[in-house]
């Protein structure tokens, strides 16, 4: 196992000191390590990165308790506290570490950045190869747990026709991926550089997935519609959020979801806001504070807020969201100082133009959670994809869907995908 380049550590997304190891004893294809530069990736993180996260968590300066009973002034003091007694006491990042070093990982630079993504090949013959993104505040730890059901059906109650090759990178400034050092890495450039990270992988056909930023990457890549792409599945609806003006709001449905959106976008959404505008001031907290960080991630929306408070406050968790991967996520975060280049993200998407967009030609899947932001409804889906081919209303799930619902989201893309197997 030889130690990390020079060029890793800078490029490669990861706080100072923290050391990445290469191996090609990956359990993936030995080709990879030679075609168009495609290298396998380790984790391996420091002790004193370790106990510098533990110390500088149990040293926070704590604000006052909040003056109302619910979260309409941030995230609550008692929740926080009791995250940050969880993260010194009971939690262990060698768990996750081994856990994201079992599965075949890679780094590839693409247009200037390296990339960073999890591949991992079903044994079934006829596997769909599909790419999946994450969104913010996500990572790739909200995908991990849909591998498994994915790519491997026949263990988790699907058939072998169900069976999907799996692509997960992250989003350039975000986790292990690099760092933009320039700027137009919005997401219609990261959906490019999708497309070519998939032509390097030899798919010739494949689908793609996303949620929350990884739907505007997704929504794009289906309206660059690059050979090979067959379609795409959204649980977001990313045009709802670019202009809701245009949508119906005829039904008690459409009035509903359209309350919804009123509602984030006067109380909810002081994050995009501040991303959007000024992703290096909140910058400075969020890469020297691991609690501002936890907090700064927590208040995004309501329903995934209640869930993660309540589990490290005693409750049952939701789903698969466990206190211990709640931590997995934003100790990522810390551990590769990328707090505040996923939050340039935004501002990139905020100052990319308004020029029009092509639509998507590509048959369009989409699955509407009762958790998310807005519920959005069929008749905006179809409007704002007239190739609409899937829309389903899963009984659960919020705005990780992927992660905390991981058997139900599996549903969703196999029912999603099976019409375009045989394209």
């Amino acid at each position: 196992m030889s130690g990390p380049t020079r060029r890793q550590l800078l490029q490669g997304g990861i706080a100072a000191g923290l050391s990445v190891a290469v191996t090609s004893a990956l359990g993936e294809s030995p080709a990879h390590a030679s075609r168009d530069g495609i290298r396998p990736f380790r984790v391996a993180v420091p002790n004193r990165q370790l106990a510098d996260l533990r110390g500088r968590v149990a040293a926070t300066r704590w604000p006052s308790r909040e003056l109302v009973d619910d979260r309409t002034q941030g995230v609550q003091l008692a929740a926080a506290q009791a995250l940050a007694r969880f993260w010194t006491t009971r939690y262990d990042w060698r768990r996750f570490e081994a856990k994201i070093n079992a599965l075949p990982q890679f780094t590839t630079e693409i247009d200037g950045v390296d990339i960073h993504f999890i591949h991992v090949r079903s044994r079934h013959a006829g596997a769909l190869p599909l790419i999946m993104t994450h969104g913010w505040p996500g990572s790739i730890v909200e995908l991990l747990e849909t591998i498994g059901p994915l790519t491997n059906p026949t263990v988790y109650g699907g058939t072998a026709a169900d069976a999907f090759h799996l692509v997960l990178p992250s989003i350039p400034g975000y986790g292990f991926s690099g760092q933009p050092t320039g700027l137009g890495w919005e997401t219609s450039r990261t959906a490019r550089a999708w497309a070519e990270l998939m032509r390097r992988l030899g798919y010739t056909r494949y689908v793609a997935q996303g949620g929350d930023v990884g739907a505007a990457v997704t929504d794009n890549l289906g309206r660059l519609a690059p050979a090979g792409l067959l379609g795409i599945h959204l649980n977001l609806l990313v045009p709802a959020l670019r202009n809701a003006t245009v949508l119906p709001k005829n039904t008690d449905e459409e009035k509903a979801a359209d309350a919804a959106l009123k509602v984030f976008g006067t109380t909810g959404n002081g994050y995009l806001v501040e991303q959007s505008t000024r992703p290096e001031t909140i910058g400075y907290a969020l890469l020297d504070s691991p609690v501002a960080l936890a907090a700064w991630m927590l208040d995004h929306d309501t329903d995934s807020y209640h869930k993660i408070a309540r589990v490290f406050l005693g409750e049952a968790p939701a789903g698969n969201l466990t206190r211990e991967h709640i931590l997995d996520n934003i100790s990522l975060y810390w551990l590769t100082g990328t707090g505040v280049s996923a939050a340039r993200a935004y501002w990139e998407s905020a100052h990319a133009g308004g020029g029009s967009m092509p639509p998507v030609t590509v048959p369009v899947a989409f699955s509407a959670f009762p958790g998310e932001i807005f519920q959005a409804p069929r008749s905006w889906a179809q409007f704002s994809y007239p190739t609409l081919s899937y829309y389903h209303q899963p009984v659960r799930g919020g705005h990780f869907a992927a992660w905390e619902e991981p058997g139900l989201f599996t549903a969703e893309l196999r029912a999603a995908f099976r019409s375009l197997r045989a394209l």
